[in-house]
């Protein structure tokens, strides 16, 4: 029996290590998490930045990696303790948005001011409890390369926006976006795709 197994087969055990990596009323790693386990646990490519007033709560548990010259802007949030966060090379994620994982963004793709894009949703299905206190429905979520999301959107958990997708401001994506198209609304819906033979974005007509 390895180390990890001795402690996820002992529920005291268990309970402790989690209390040193974080309170359990405060779900935020402690400095120790912070200053010397993440930088060790966790991928940073070359020239990548994360602003200094940015909420980056990572833990060990899950991956998270940001790529060459990728940029979180000042007061983000970014948490992986529900799945992995990886950001590709020259992601850019703007101020104040938030990324809950699991999430992956591609090369090249970026969030506008205040954007939300989450990979979970709070379990409901018994009503007799309150959500918090029922399993996470983890669903992962994923922006293809060079896809962009404007200001203040909500991406919600579970949809793929395709490659080369822009996704208007103020949008609610609710299903998946195919690639080179673009799309905006609540829910956020196609106006137009590339045509690749034509070399010229067209006009979607909208579903009866």
């Amino acid at each position: 029996m390895n180390f990890i197994t001795a402690i996820k087969s002992n529920p005291k055990l268990k309970s402790f290590v989690l209390w040193t990596i974080a309170p359990k009323r405060n779900p935020r790693p402690r400095l120790w998490v912070r200053w010397f386990l993440n930088p060790i646990k966790h991928k940073k490519g070359k020239g990548a930045r994360i602003r200094r007033r940015s909420r980056i709560d990572v833990f060990p548990w899950n991956r998270f990696e940001i790529g060459a010259l990728t940029t979180i802007e000042d007061f983000c949030t970014v948490n992986n303790g529900s799945g992995d966060v990886i950001l590709g090379d020259r992601v850019r994620v703007g101020i104040g948005s938030v990324i809950i994982g699991p999430v992956t963004m591609g090369n090249g793709s970026g969030l506008g001011q205040h954007v939300f894009v989450a990979g979970f949703n709070h379990g409901y299905a018994d009503g007799s409890k309150n959500s918090s206190a029922q399993p996470l429905d983890i669903k992962p979520t994923s922006i293809e390369e060079e896809a962009h999301i404007g200001a203040n959107s909500v991406v919600v958990a579970g949809v793929t926006i395709g490659k080369r997708s822009q996704v208007g401001a103020g949008s609610v994506v609710t299903k998946d976006i195919p690639p080179f198209s673009v799309a905006v609304g609540n829910p956020a819906r196609v106006i137009k795709q590339f045509n690749l033979e034509t070399n010229s974005w067209e006009k979607v007509k909208p579903s009866k």
